[in-house]
């Protein structure tokens, strides 16, 4: 059965390097900068598998999950982005995503992750605690999806100044 694949990315790069790496592999692929252009060919492809990119330009793929399951209920979503936290990955599933993975990832990869998608039981759990900085990353995102994405209302709750928190944001996410 050949995959098809929707990748919505406004790494305009990364999208067409993920897109011929994927034909390579056997796989249909069409590639969007943003959901919005991709709707009608995801409501027209049956089975698709959506890769859909968190942090868009100006928008989060996160506001277009269930969007994008109303177009096609039969549609699998998974979320790309270099910027994980585990906040973000918990909206993400209950808004209807299937799954979520960090970026930098390879076509194969992707693909070695659909055909062997595990269950919960086999998923590691680390024996040691996440960092101070690590936690900081996840509470600064908790507190940015309580305020819908808006960084001055973050700001104000976290009580830190909008530009100090715009630094944090812009900086990758530390692993541990």
């Amino acid at each position: 059965m050949i995959l098809t694949f929707i990748i919505i990315d406004d790494d305009v790069t990364y999208r067409e390097v993920l897109t011929r790496s994927l034909i390579r592999l056997d796989c249909q692929v069409k590639h969007f900068a943003h959901p919005k252009e991709a709707l009608e060919d995801i409501s027209m492809t049956d089975r698709p598998i959506i890769l859909l990119d968190l942090k868009l330009e100006s928008d989060s793929g996160l506001r277009w999950v269930k969007k994008i399951r109303d177009a096609n209920t039969m549609s699998q979503i998974i979320l790309l982005t270099g910027y994980a936290s585990i906040s973000t990955a918990v909206e993400a599933i209950k808004l209807g995503a299937d799954d979520y993975l960090l970026k930098p990832i390879t076509a194969r990869e992707i693909l070695t992750h659909i055909k062997n998608k595990k269950s919960g039981q086999d998923t590691p759990i680390s024996d040691k605690p996440m960092s101070v900085e690590r936690l900081e990353w996840e509470h600064i995102q908790k507190v940015l999806i309580d305020n819908d994405g808006n960084i001055s209302a973050a700001a104000r709750a976290l009580g830190m100044h909008r530009r100090t928190l715009q630094r944090k944001l812009a900086k990758k996410p530390v692993r541990h």
